[in-house]
């Protein structure tokens, strides 16, 4: 043991946030404020002071941000990261015997005691101050020391010494010399604020053609650039553009044997004209491609594409490399299962082969690849079935060199394998709210994802639809549900996304009564839309998208507050921004159905209001004001009509 360690007194417990004891960074984006506390305390009655100690990886030097104390022996800081990247911090915690003496010296003081002696000693301590301080400082303090040696009034030598400006002045050259510090420095990764705040829009370029009959291409998806940014989405996510294999091709609505002239499944990747780094065709060559994303740029809109690390039979890698796929005994490659479900025309990457260090850099180069045409964000098609060592591998080598990219993990899976996934690098995840619809459930989840440590590392996008999900309640719900899962989506998490133009369409036919999956799916089938087609929904998503734009409160997903109803078909939250000036309160029918009323309880105190002060209500989504004055307010609302209350308190 070292005589620093020995003479140390100081205990520092329970630093939170941390993930897995610090194995894991927790995430953060540019202006986003880091929260961190701990238990710092000594033996005895010694005052302890204590600090956050920050800095940047690239930087050598700790910034020390003072911890407030909380009672209890807890103390708090806040540091807000404003650059990109990796992030140290840690605590450190001393005893101050200055602070001590200052406080024995009021209570002496106070109680009619005789403090010269104390005067005397805090002289002392003074002076050591300004042996640790800068020239001019330091001369203050020793001018401050011999006054108080010096003073003969006890009382004008107490004021004096408790005064502000000698506190502040000893405060800024504390005595570290037995300092304890955490036993280990923490990590803390800075994005890009769209890690935190993103607006996806899913559409397959293939369906994108005006003309009924004819494939899509990327000169189409440009035209439809205009729409897209006006119904104020900033994210298209193309499914994969790549050739699709025509072994086991499947056919419409995933039938096992495809008819002649099926273009089948975009997931089902490589054929003769190339794998992941290719582009099918019929959409296009690379140039077009990459006209298509610096097109999209001009309407503040990034492409995101699918990565789906798995082949068709027909993919160059099953000749090239046999070694990175499963052989069974009859010497047939072993394709996708799921029992009873069979993926004939998907072939499972072995992430167990000899040679997977070349295997790795094959698939790393794919990301870099596509980031080199200038794409930065990624949805990671099932990441789950995939080496957990090798996403976090590849996601930290991507992110070191190109701290832009975003990697969006598609996991419907268990609780721990999706957590797992976010912890070792996916900057967002899908969730289960495409199935949570009671109130209690809803609340319950929101709950799980903001109040817990998940809220340090996992960052939910929520999704009402996929091309694989037709959600129960969009099938039975109609229009108001499709508006009122929308706007929950949208209001609820920040990062949210949908699958079109079938969403804005409200196409709600199943394959077959029970089963969550679109009747003539567009994963199997080319499809023809009238993109100038308006609906009632797609005008909601475009007034949604614009008040997700214009009020702050919308833009984290972790400052929610629900209020009480006395109707259990009525979802009540509050939402609001770090200053507190952009205040929202979201009300929705859960019925579908049915109009559904009663009172909701407003957590006033949550929004800084003041109980029974009057206050305004105005309602984004239809330009409506009221006036209320308590907590309990009476509200009704038409599914028919609009099936949601978006308000702005003003």
């Amino acid at each position: 043991m070292t005589e620093q360690e020995g003479r140390s007194r100081v205990v520092i417990e329970h630093v939170q946030p941390q993930i897995n004891g610090g194995r894991f960074p927790i995430k953060r984006t540019v202006g986003e404020k880091m929260t961190v506390v701990a238990d710092v305390f000594a033996d005895g009655h010694d005052e302890v002071r204590a600090v956050l100690l920050v800095k940047h990886a690239t930087e050598p030097d700790w910034t020390e941000v003072p911890m407030t104390f909380q009672g209890n022996d807890r103390w708090e800081a806040v540091f807000t990261p404003e650059k990109r990247g990796m992030y140290e911090y840690t605590v450190q915690g001393w005893v101050d015997h200055l602070l001590t003496w200052q406080k024995g010296l009021k209570k002496k003081f106070e109680a009619g005691q005789d403090v010269g002696v104390e005067l005397l000693i805090g002289a002392n301590w003074i002076e050591d101050a300004a042996a640790r301080a800068p020239k001019a400082e330091a001369k203050q303090l020793r001018d401050w020391a011999a006054q108080l040696r010096t003073e003969t009034d006890q009382a004008a030598g107490v004021a004096f010494a408790l005064g502000n400006q000698v506190s502040q002045l000893v405060e800024a050259y504390p005595d570290k010399q037995f300092a304890s510090l955490y036993h280990r420095t923490l990590l803390m990764e800075a994005e890009r604020k769209k890690a935190l705040f993103s607006t996806w829009y899913e559409f397959f370029p293939r369906s994108a053609s005006p003309e009924p009959g004819r494939h899509g291409t990327f000169k189409d998806c440009e035209a439809l650039l205009p729409r897209i940014a006006e119904m104020g989405f900033d994210t298209i996510y193309l499914p994969p553009i790549h050739p699709i294999g025509v072994s086991n091709r499947k056919g419409a609505n995933n039938s096992v044997t495809s008819q002649p002239g099926e273009p089948g499944s975009p997931w089902a990747i490589g054929a003769a004209e190339g794998g992941h780094k290719s582009i099918h065709p019929e959409l296009g060559t690379v140039a077009d491609f990459v006209g298509f994303v610096n097109k999209a740029k001009e309407f503040n809109i990034e492409i995101a594409l699918d990565v789906a690390l798995q082949c068709s039979p027909d993919h160059p890698y099953v000749k090239e490399h046999p070694q990175w796929f499963r052989w069974r005994p009859d010497g047939t490659v072993q394709y996708a299962e799921n029992p009873p479900k069979k993926y004939q025309d998907v072939l499972p990457i072995n992430f167990e082969t000899e040679d997977w260090q070349n295997l790795w850099n094959e698939l790393k180069s794919i990301f870099e690849y596509w980031i080199d045409k200038g794409v930065y964000m990624f949805r990671v098609d099932n990441p789950h079935t995939k080496s957990f060592v090798f996403w976090q591998w590849c996601i930290a080598e991507i992110r070191r060199d190109y701290p832009d990219a975003i990697f969006l993990a598609e996991a419907f899976t268990r609780p721990r394998v999706m957590e797992q996934l976010a912890k070792i690098g996916f900057n967002q995840s899908y969730t289960y709210y495409t199935w949570r619809n009671t109130q209690l459930e809803i609340k319950q989840y929101m709950t799980e994802l903001t109040k817990t440590d998940m809220r340090e590392y996992y960052r939910p996008n929520f999704w009402p639809n996929t091309p694989d999900i037709l959600p129960e309640m969009l099938q039975q719900g109609g229009e108001s549900a499709h508006i009122s899962r929308l706007v929950m989506a949208a209001t609820l998490s920040s990062n949210y996304g949908l699958y079109g133009p079938v969403y804005e369409f409200g196409i709600n036919a199943p394959m077959q009564i029970g089963k969550e999956e679109y009747y003539d799916s567009e994963k199997y089938a080319v499809q023809h839309w009238d993109w100038n087609r308006r609906t009632k929904i797609r005008d909601v998503m475009t007034r949604i998208n614009r008040v997700r734009r214009e009020n702050a409160a919308l833009q984290t997903t972790w400052n929610i507050e629900f209020g009480e109803t006395d109707n259990q078909q009525l979802l009540c939250y509050a939402k609001v921004d770090d200053m507190r000036s952009n205040k929202m309160l979201i009300v929705v029918n859960l019925d579908p159905h049915h109009v559904q009323s009663g009172w909701i309880k407003v957590p006033v105190q949550f929004l800084g209001l003041s109980a029974g002060s009057a206050y305004t209500v105005n309602d984004l989504m239809t330009d409506t004001r009221y006036q209320w004055h308590h907590e309990w307010n009476y509200v009704e609302l038409h599914p028919g009509v609009m099936p949601v209350h978006v308000f702005r308190i003003e």
